[in-house]
C-alpha cells in the first residue's frame, strides 16, 4: 500500500521544523520515507470496497530502508498465510493452501495487490520518485504543490504525478495519477494525522480510482514501531516468506 502500502512512504523530522533551506528533492524524498524509517514493524488494517462488496484484511508490514519489504496477511481466516516479500527490485507472493512461492514479473508491478486499489509497486515502492520522475514544485501559503514527470529512463504507466505536501507540519495531503494523455486516474489521500510509534504522522491512506465508481481502498496504520531490534535481513528471506506464524 503509497503503503504503504502504499504502503512504505515515510517520515519527516518533524512536525514543525523550518522547511525553507529544502529543496524540492529533499521534501518529497521525506514524504517517501514517512512510514520506514531505518526499519519499521507495522500491524495494518485493509479495506477494500466496490460496489458488489465490502472486505476488510488485517495484516503485518516490516520494512528495512528502501531494498525490504515484507508483508503478511492474518485474517480473514481464508487469506491467513499470504504473504508478498521484496528484495531490491525482486518481488514474490507466498500463496499457503498450494503452499507455493510465485516470482512478480517486473510486467505485473502495476498490477492490482490482493485485489485492492493499490498496485504491487504501490505495496513495496519499488519505484523511488525522486530517482525516476523530474520534479518542479509551486507553493502556497500553507502547501507545496508538486509535479513529477517521468524521466526517460522511468518505466511507468503514469504520465504525471501532482503531489500536495502540507508545510506545518511537513505532511503529505494527497497524490494525483494521470495517465499519458493526461487524464487523472486516481487519487491517494492521506488523512487523521496523529502520533504512532512516537512520530506525528497520517495514520490513514485513501486510494480511489476515477474510473471505477463506487471503488476505494483504505490503510489504516494501527500502530507502527521504528527501528524494532528483531528486524533484520533475514527478515526478508524466502524461508521466512513461507515460514508458519
Amino acid at each position: 500500500m503509497r503503503f504503504v502500502f502504499v504502503f512504505c512512504l515515510a517520515l519527516s523530522q518533524l512536525a514543525y521544523a523550518d522547511n525553507t533551506d529544502k529543496s524540492p528533492r529533499d521534501i518529497i524524498d521525506e514524504m517517501e520515507q514517512l512510514y520506514r524509517g531505518d526499519s519499521s514493524d507495522a500491524k495494518i488494517t485493509m479495506v477494500v470496497e466496490t460496489p458488489q462488496y465490502k472486505r476488510t484484511m488485517q495484516m503485518t508490514g516490516q520494512s528495512l530502508g528502501k531494498e525490504y519489504g515484507f508483508f503478511r496477511i492474518l485474517s480473514p481466516k481464508k487469506d491467513r498465510g499470504i504473504a508478498t516479500l521484496k528484495r531490491d527490485v525482486e518481488m514474490w507472493n507466498y500463496f499457503p493452501k498450494i503452499n507455493k512461492v510465485i516470482k512478480v514479473p517486473p510486467s505485473m508491478m502495476m498490477g492490482s495487490w490482493m485485489g485492492s486499489d493499490f498496485t504491487n509497486d504501490d505495496l513495496v515502492k519499488e519505484t523511488q520518485l525522486i530517482d525516476a520522475y523530474d520534479i518542479t514544485m509551486e507553493e502556497t501559503d500553507t502547501e507545496y504543490h508538486f509535479t513529477l514527470i517521468p524521466t526517460e529512463m522511468t518505466v511507468t504507466v503514469w504520465g504525471k504525478i501532482e503531489y500536495v505536501v502540507s508545510k506545518e507540519p511537513l505532511l503529505p495531503v494527497s497524490q494525483s495519477f494521470f495517465d499519458e494523455d493526461g487524464e487523472k486516474i486516481r487519487v491517494m489521500s492521506f488523512g487523521e494525522p496523529k502520533e504512532i510509534g512516537g512520530r506525528f504522522m497520517p495514520s490513514t491512506l485513501e486510494m480511489k480510482p476515477l474510473n471505477k465508481d463506487g471503488h476505494r481502498t483504505l490503510v489504516i496504520y494501527d500502530e507502527i514501531i521504528f527501528d524494532p531490534p528483531n528486524i533484520n535481513e533475514q527478515t526478508f528471506s524466502l524461508r521466512n516468506l513461507k515460514a508458519r506464524f
